[in-house]
């Protein structure tokens, strides 16, 4: 190990996103890094991903989308390295506007005082040094990952206040204060590239429906970016665990792998200061490997 990179075995890790396979899109490249400098990881995944299309229907068998997906995320996770992963199974939103939202087990219209309440639970519980979850556009405004982005947001704000959820400090639950929380965030300008690269190569961009300049967040709103080439390999072969949501011939498996490796390196996020703060340290800036 150099001199200069010290491991990060005390440090506790929670991410959480709203579907599987949300994890590795936006920051698998840097849990691995993360993991690889000793840091123990907690995922936790909002809804089981139950909407989610199908990319080849015979894997599901008899079982529901839902729990292959658990599965998927499970395989996933234990190629990047992370330890635990939980899930608090609300059902799929599915898009907006779609009859999904109107589900009564969806996340969309799942009881915010409740959602917020379970995560404020396992803050408490597991006392992570390091908060990952959604930015505020949900990268395509998926409701699923602007409902995780609102309630965790919440949560983090809350689970340092003793009188929230008294009822968890009376079941030995102590209020925290994560040190460092960010954001994970897909600018604009990355997301023009991907679209001029695929239509140079004659792919239609995935949400192709969509203004891409209406997708991700504006690039000044990023405070950090994490180098994860070396790291990309891993990514991928995480990503490639999600079998159901990942199309053999879709855009981006059709991408030159040079191109595809480009898109990959490099993964962004909004640092977020703990409440009354002004600023605090950037963990993630900097991050190298052993």
């Amino acid at each position: 190990m150099r001199k200069d990179i010290h491991p990060l075995s005390p440090l506790s890790v929670l991410g959480i996103f709203a579907h599987p396979d949300d994890e590795g899109f936006g920051c698998g490249g840097t849990l691995a890094l993360l993991a690889s400098r000793g840091a123990r990881i907690t995922l936790v995944c909002a809804t089981n991903g139950d909407v989610g299309q199908v990319s080849e229907a015979r894997l599901t068998g008899c079982r529901t989308l839902g729990q292959v997906r658990q599965d998927e995320l499970r395989q996933a996770a234990a190629v990047l390295g992370v330890q635990e992963v939980r899930f608090l199974n609300y059902r799929d939103s599915g898009m907006a506007g779609s009859l999904h939202n109107q589900n009564l087990a969806s996340l969309h219209q799942a009881s915010p005082p409740l959602a917020v309440g379970k995560l404020v639970s396992i803050l408490r519980e597991l006392r992570p040094g390091l908060v990952l979850t959604h930015d505020s556009t949900g990268g395509y405004g998926h409701p699923d990952h602007l409902a995780v982005y609102r309630h965790v947001t919440q949560a983090v704000a809350l689970a340092a206040d003793p009188a929230a959820y008294p009822e968890q400090l009376a079941q030995g639950l102590q209020p925290w204060q994560p040190p460092c929380f960010y954001y994970v965030a897909f600018p604009r300008s990355a997301f023009r590239r991907m679209w001029r690269q695929m239509q140079a190569a004659g792919i239609t961009p995935p949400f192709a429906s969509k203004d891409v300049d209406s997708l991700g967040c504006p690039d000044a709103a990023v405070t950090t970016t994490v180098d994860v080439r070396q790291f990309v390999e891993t990514k991928a072969a995480s990503l490639n665990c999600h079998r159901t949501q990942i199309d053999p011939n879709g855009p981006f498996a059709r991408l030159p792998a040079e191109q595809l490796n480009e898109l990959m390196s490099t993964e962004y996020f909004i640092q977020a200061c703990p409440q009354g703060e002004e600023s605090s340290k950037d963990l993630l800036a900097g991050l190298e490997p052993v």
